[in-house]
């Protein structure tokens, strides 16, 4: 029993070794809070379906020290955009704006769905209907599966 006591405080004792020093929160709250806010509206280029306040890619956190810095230089939250679309292109932006660039990315989804629903109805129309009325030789094969007739 000694040992297995003995065991478990070596091996607490190396994980403990490995721990990281917590970073601080926040040096101004307001900064932090503008970072937030920015950061939840761009994409993680790594991850690229988080958002850069949420990843925790190394890339995410050197552009939120970017931000960061852009808005300790006085920066407003839509040059900080700018400036990151300058360098990575409307990729970063979760909403990009519609331009004649971005035109497939806004209404490709709906050219598919009017082209599925007009394929749908060419499809239905094309058809031909099954017959509803049965021959006289299979109305009696009917009947007589209905009569228990063999």
């Amino acid at each position: 029993m000694k040992k297995l006591w003995a065991t478990a405080a070596l091996v607490l004792a190396a994980v403990s070794v490995h721990a990281n020093e917590a970073a601080p929160l926040a040096e101004d709250p307001v900064v932090e809070q503008r970072l937030v806010n920015i950061a939840e509206e761009l994409r993680c280029l790594v991850c690229q379906n988080e958002s850069l306040a949420g990843s925790r890619s190394d890339l995410a956190m050197d552009l939120r020290r970017e931000i960061r810095g852009l808005i300790k230089q006085g920066k407003t939250d839509q040059e900080v955009r700018d400036f990151l679309v300058s360098r990575y292109g409307d990729f970063v932006l979760y909403r990009p704006p519609v331009k004649p660039t971005t035109w497939l990315l806004w209404g490709g989804p709906f050219v598919l769905l009017v082209g599925g629903l007009i394929g749908l109805v060419a499809f239905l129309r094309q058809r031909k209907p099954a017959d509803a009325a049965l021959s006289p030789e299979d109305q009696r094969k009917a009947e007589a599966l209905l009569n228990g007739e063999s």
